[in-house]
């Protein structure tokens, strides 16, 4: 018997077994926590659906689902870490438009994954408007206050929740608009951006509108523009920044995502899960009280998605000269 036919035989059993073997471990899934890896430091807007996303998740699959913080480098860092873990449903990474769509061409070179291929991509969770808001010592409570603080001596320093986030390539694109570059003081998250920024560190912040929301209520912070296409139904006194004056507008999208190669009976387990968490009464009231919108896209429907965002801001990217440092 020749070399070349053994190998066929002993691909020809192999193969059977091998998607027995994963089939099998679809249909025990899951049989230990879960790890769902947040690329952002806590108190930010990932880090807040992440937890509602979990909560809602180990109550319908019956196991524990920990959120692990692991930021750095634009939510690249923990989306890494999830891109080499095994793909046995075991470790799922809060994608977003950051470490998935804007970093992968802030960081050109440095990221050391494919945003597209090396992920299986599960459900898009939920999109919101960004919000610049400010510290009410600030003395900034319009775009146009910002603007003349942005052309004095001093500048205009602006915190947000890291190098190669939306909120940056706002900045970015808002100094362009101005005519005078803004000082942009990047963090580890949302959450020590807006602590800064309630601390009078740093007079404003560009943020995502869940993780600024209760700040807003609280008047710890004051709301200066929405970049949404019209008013937000749970701000309608916060003007848009088109009305100030300003053509902008930005949404941030937040979805779970595990790696590439994870068998599609867990792909969909998670997937349908998800869904029917975001259609519960509670949990789209509590998205609406977050001024974000459920998502309803499949997985193959997310996946397209996150292609499109990395093809559509490669450009915007290059044009606006945004770089991590």
């Amino acid at each position: 018997m020749s070399w070349a036919l053994r190998r066929r035989i002993v691909l020809a059993g192999t193969i059977p077994a091998l998607l027995t073997a994963r089939a099998a471990t679809a249909q025990a899934w899951p049989a230990q926590p879960i790890r769902l890896v947040v690329p952002f430091a806590p108190g930010g807007t990932t880090d807040l659906v992440a937890r509602l996303v979990a909560a809602g998740l180990q109550e319908r699959l019956g196991v524990s689902v920990i959120v692990e913080n692991r930021a750095g480098a634009g939510a690249t860092v923990g989306s890494e870490i999830v891109a080499r873990s095994a793909p046995d449903g075991y470790t799922l990474v809060m994608s977003n438009i950051a470490s998935h769509g804007i970093s992968p061409s802030v960081y050109r070179g440095r990221v050391r994954y494919d945003a597209v291929t090396d992920f299986s991509h599960i459900a898009l969770v939920i999109t919101n408007p960004t919000v610049w808001v400010a510290n009410p010592r600030a003395g900034i409570r319009t775009l146009q206050d910002a603007a003349a603080r942005a052309k004095s001596p001093s500048g205009l320093d602006v915190a947000t929740s890291g190098a190669g986030s939306s909120n940056h390539l706002m900045v970015v694109r808002m100094g362009q608009l101005i005519g005078k570059e803004l000082n942009h003081i990047p963090f580890r998250g949302a959450g020590p951006a807006m602590q800064a920024v309630i601390a009078g560190q740093v007079p404003m912040m560009s943020d995502s509108l869940p993780s600024a929301a209760s700040h807003i209520r609280q008047g710890s912070v004051i709301a200066v523009a929405m970049a949404s296409a019209q008013r937000h139904p749970a701000f309608p006194d916060v003007p848009t920044f088109r009305e100030q004056g300003f053509d902008l507008a930005s949404d941030s999208w937040f979805g779970l995502s595990a790696p590439a190669g994870t068998p599609a009976p867990i792909v969909e387990r998670i997937h349908r899960e998800t869904m029917a968490f975001l259609a519960m009464p509670e949990t789209r009231a509590r998205f609406s009280e977050l001024g974000g919108t459920p998502g309803d896209l499949t997985p193959e429907g997310y996946a397209d998605f996150v292609r499109r965002e990395v093809a559509a801001w490669a450009p915007l990217v290059q044009a606006s000269g945004a770089t991590p440092d």
